[in-house]
C-alpha cells in the first residue's frame, strides 16, 4: 500500500510539473538528509580520483567486499551473492556483486567518473619572482580560467620518491592549514584586461599559485646572505617541504599534485535544500552509484557492477580512463572466478581451457549487459535561460535525469540510446516510484559535452546517460538539489535490481 501511495504521488508530480519535494513523507526526509550528509562528507575528503578510489575501497571492504586479486590468487571460486572489487592504478575501481544468472547473461552496470576539472602542478613547478614563490600549473579539463583566481585553494596529491616510498599530501583543508591562491589584477589597473574576451581575461600560463613570500633565514630574525642564498624565498619553501614531507625539488618530477578549491561541501539556501561544493561533476553520480551498490544486500538476478573511472574530463584516455582495457580485463577475471565446479561440469570446464570459447563468453557478458552512464546534466538556470531549450531541460527537484543523447550540436560523439532501452529504463523507474526527467544539454547550437557512454557502447551493450542536474557545472562551486541526489540513489538501486 505504501508503494502504491508513493507511485500515486509520483504520477501527480509528473502531471502537474511540481517538484518531487511535495511527494516526500517524514521518512523520506530523514533518509534524504542522512544520504546527503554522507555525500557531503565524501565530497569534502575526496577531491581527487585517488582519494575517491581509496575511500570507495574502504567503504567496500566495510560492506564485505573482497579484493578480486586475492580471490584469484587463492584459487577461490565466486558464487551468487559474493562481493568483490578491483582497483586500477589507485585511480579507478570496479565493484561487483555476483547475481543468480550466469555472468554471460550480462550485468547491470552503474558507470561514473571520479576526476574533476582542476589545476595540476607541473613537473618543474617551483620558481621565484620578485620575492614571491609560485607553483606553475597546467589546468585539467574544461574550466573558465577566470573563475580560479582569488579563491582559497588547497593542494592534494602524492609524491613518488625514487626509493619507492609515496608521500601523501593534503594542505589547505584543516582549519590550521595555510591556503593558496592565484592572484588577480586590481580593478584600478585592469582597463585593458576588462576589454578582453572571457576566454583570455586570464591566460592558462598565468594560473600560477602563490605559495610563499618569506626568505630563508639562517637563524631566527636574521636574513640569510643574499649572495649565499639565491632565490631565498624558493629556498625557504624547499626547506619547509623537506622538513615536513622529506621532498626534494627533483621529486616534483614524479609527483601528482592537484590544485583544488579549499573547504568543505556545504548546505546551500535558507531551506538547506541544496549542496554547494567543488567536484560534484561527477562525484554526485559516483557517490550515489557507490551508495546504491553497497546498500544492495540481497542477491539479484543479474550481477551488479559499480564502475568508477578516471580521465573523463580529458576524453577518457590513458591507462585509468574508460578507453583502457581495465574494465574488459576485470570482467574476464571475474568470469574465470565464476567458473563452474568440476563435479558434473567437465564439458563446461573444458571450455575455459579453450581461448576462443572463453573470449566468446566474455563478449556475451559485455554485450548482454545494460548500463547507466552516470554523469551529471545541466540544470536549467533562469539567469541564463537563452542557453537552454526549456521544454527539453533538466530542473532542480524533479528527480534523476536521463539524456538519450549528449554530444555537441549534431549529436557529435554521442551514444544515443535506442528507443527500446529508453522504454526499459522508464518502466524500471516507474515501477520503483523513482522521480525522473529527460533532458538535453542546452540549446542545439549552444555547445555540448560527452560522457563515457559511447565508449561502453562499443561492447554492443545498452547504455544511456543518467545523472543529477547541476548548476554552475565545471566551476569551483557547483550546486545540486538534495532531492535529486536522493532520487538518483533510489534510481540506481532500482536499476541494479532490474
Amino acid at each position: 500500500m505504501l508503494t502504491e501511495k508513493v507511485d500515486m504521488k509520483m504520477n501527480k508530480q509528473k502531471k502537474t510539473g511540481e517538484t518531487v519535494w511535495t511527494s516526500y513523507s517524514p521518512e523520506d526526509f530523514k533518509k534524504l538528509n542522512e544520504l546527503c550528509g554522507l555525500y557531503e562528507d565524501f565530497l569534502s575528503t575526496c577531491k581527487t580520483e585517488r582519494e575517491a578510489a581509496a575511500e570507495a575501497v574502504r567503504e567496500a571492504q566495510a560492506a564485505g567486499y573482497r579484493n578480486l586479486d586475492d580471490v584469484l590468487r587463492e584459487g577461490q571460486k565466486l558464487k551468487p551473492g559474493d562481493k568483490v572489487y578491483a582497483v586500477n592504478m589507485k585511480k579507478a575501481i570496479a565493484l561487483f556483486q555476483i547475481g543468480k544468472r550466469p555472468l554471460s547473461d550480462g550485468m547491470r552496470i552503474l558507470g561514473a567518473h571520479i576526476d574533476s576539472p582542476r589545476m595540476d602542478v607541473k613537473q618543474h613547478p617551483l620558481y621565484e619572482g620578485e620575492g614571491l614563490a609560485y607553483f606553475d600549473t597546467h589546468y585539467y579539463g574544461g574550466i573558465k580560467k577566470y573563475q580560479w583566481v582569488t579563491i582559497p585553494l588547497a593542494i592534494h596529491g602524492v609524491v613518488a620518491k625514487k626509493d619507492g616510498s609515496i608521500v601523501d599530501v593534503v594542505i589547505g583543508e584543516d582549519d590550521n592549514d595555510p591556503i593558496f591562491c592565484v592572484t588577480d589584477l586590481l580593478i584600478h589597473l585592469a582597463k585593458e584586461q576588462m576589454e578582453k574576451k572571457g576566454s583570455t581575461v586570464v591566460e592558462g600560463e598565468d594560473l600560477d599559485v602563490l605559495i610563499g613570500s618569506r626568505p630563508l633565514m639562517t637563524q631566527e630574525g636574521d636574513s640569510a646572505d643574499e649572495k649565499a642564498v639565491k632565490e631565498a624565498v624558493k629556498a625557504n619553501t624547499l626547506q619547509l617541504l623537506k622538513e615536513k614531507y622529506g621532498i626534494e625539488e627533483d621529486d616534483f618530477i614524479s609527483a601528482e599534485l592537484e590544485i583544488v578549491p579549499a573547504g568543505r561541501a556545504r548546505d546551500m539556501g535558507f531551506d538547506r535544500s541544496m549542496v554547494a561544493a567543488y567536484g560534484q561533476d561527477d562525484i554526485v553520480c559516483a557517490y550515489t552509484s557507490l551508495y546504491a551498490m553497497l546498500h544492495t544486500d540481497e542477491v539479484q538476478e543479474y550481477t551488479g557492477c559499480c564502475l568508477l573511472v578516471d580521465k573523463e574530463e580529458i576524453g577518457s584516455v590513458g591507462a585509468t580512463g574508460m578507453t583502457s582495457r581495465f574494465f574488459e580485463n576485470t570482467v574476464a577475471q571475474l568470469l574465470y572466478a565464476c567458473r563452474p565446479d568440476a563435479a558434473g561440469q567437465a564439458a563446461e570446464n573444458s571450455a575455459f581451457g579453450q581461448g576462443a570459447c572463453f573470449d566468446l563468453m566474455l563478449r556475451q557478458a559485455l554485450k548482454n549487459s545494460k548500463m547507466l552512464s552516470s554523469d551529471v546534466s545541466a540544470a536549467f538556470d533562469p539567469l541564463y535561460a537563452g542557453s537552454f531549450d526549456k521544454k527539453n531541460s533538466a530542473f532542480f527537484g524533479k528527480g534523476l535525469v536521463f539524456n538519450k543523447y549528449t554530444g555537441a550540436r549534431g549529436k557529435s560523439s554521442s551514444n544515443d540510446a535506442n528507443a527500446e532501452y529508453v522504454a526499459f529504463v522508464r518502466r524500471v523507474m516507474d515501477d520503483a516510484g523513482v522521480a525522473f526527467q529527460t533532458a538535453e544539454l542546452g540549446r542545439v547550437d549552444a555547445g555540448g559535452g560527452g560522457t563515457i557512454a559511447y565508449i561502453s557502447a562499443v561492447y554492443d551493450m545498452d547504455v544511456i546517460d543518467s545523472g543529477v542536474a547541476v548548476l554552475s557545472m565545471h566551476s569551483p562551486l557547483e550546486v545540486t538539489s538534495k532531492a535529486d541526489i536522493y532520487e538518483a540513489a533510489k534510481g540506481y538501486a532500482a536499476f541494479l535490481k532490474a
